[in-house]
C-alpha cells in the first residue's frame, strides 16, 4: 500500500493489482487530481497518506480525502452528513452512508467552477471538528458484526464509511462470510482480504 501522496499520483494507492501500472484509476483522472490536490493543499489542512490515498487533516482529525473511481475522482467529506451544502452538491457514495458525502469530478473544468464551492465547504468542515460535532451511526440491528470488523472499522474511519454505504445485501453477505470463520485470525485474515472490494463498493461475489 503507497505511503506517500507525491507516491499515489504515480502509482495509485497500491491497494490493488493494478497499482503502478497503466490501468490504474489515478491515471484516469491524474489532471483532474492534480488540480484538486493545488486547491486542497491551500485550505489550511495537513496533508497525509492514509490508506493509501491523500487524507487531509485538522489537528490529526480526518477530514477529508481524495479518492480516484472508476467513473470519477472524488473530494470525500467524512463528517459530509453534518454539511449545510446550500448549493446541495454533495452526493452519497452509496443509499446507505451515513456520514461521508462526496463531490464528484470528472474534468479540470469542473475544478475551476467548482472551487469556491469547496472551499466554502472545507472552511465549514473545519469549523465541524473545532467544535468537535461527531456523526451517531446506526447500526441495522438484524446484522451481528464481528468484533474484529467493528475494530478495523473503528481503527479505519474509510472502511467504515465505506462498509456502512453498501446496499444491505452486500453487507450481510459480508458479515456471514465474515463470521462464518471460527477463529479470529481467519476472521481478520477474511476482512483484509475483501478491504480492497469494499472500498469500491463491491459485494463478496462481485467482480
Amino acid at each position: 500500500m503507497t505511503v506517500n501522496v507525491d507516491e499515489y499520483f504515480t502509482d495509485g494507492c497500491g491497494r490493488c493489482k493494478f497499482g503502478g501500472t497503466p490501468q490504474c484509476k489515478v491515471h484516469t483522472w491524474e489532471e483532474v487530481l492534480r488540480h484538486l490536490r493545488m486547491v486542497l493543499q491551500s485550505c489550511g489542512l495537513a496533508e497525509e497518506c492514509k490508506w493509501g490515498m491523500p487524507c487531509y487533516t485538522y489537528k490529526k482529525k480526518n477530514v477529508l480525502m481524495l479518492s480516484a473511481f472508476k467513473n470519477y475522482c472524488s473530494v470525500s467529506f467524512f463528517k459530509g452528513a453534518l454539511l449545510s451544502d446550500p448549493h446541495r452538491a454533495l452526493e452519497k457514495q452509496g443509499e446507505n452512508a451515513q456520514a461521508a458525502r462526496l463531490l464528484k469530478f470528472t474534468n479540470v473544468k469542473q475544478v475551476f467552477e467548482l472551487e469556491m464551492i469547496l472551499r466554502s465547504y472545507i472552511a465549514e468542515a473545519i469549523e465541524i471538528e473545532k467544535a468537535g460535532k461527531k456523526i451517531e451511526f446506526k447500526k441495522e440491528a438484524s446484522l451481528d458484526y464481528p468484533d474484529e470488523l467493528q475494530q478495523m472499522m473503528t481503527e479505519n474511519a474509510l472502511l467504515k464509511t465505506a462498509f456502512e454505504a453498501l446496499t444491505p445485501g452486500r453487507k450481510r453477505g459480508y458479515i456471514i462470510y465474515f463470521n462464518q470463520a471460527k477463529q479470529a485470525k481467519t476472521r481478520y485474515a477474511r476482512i483484509e482480504k475483501c478491504i480492497p472490494k469494499i472500498m469500491d463498493g463491491k459485494g463478496w461475489n462481485d467482480r
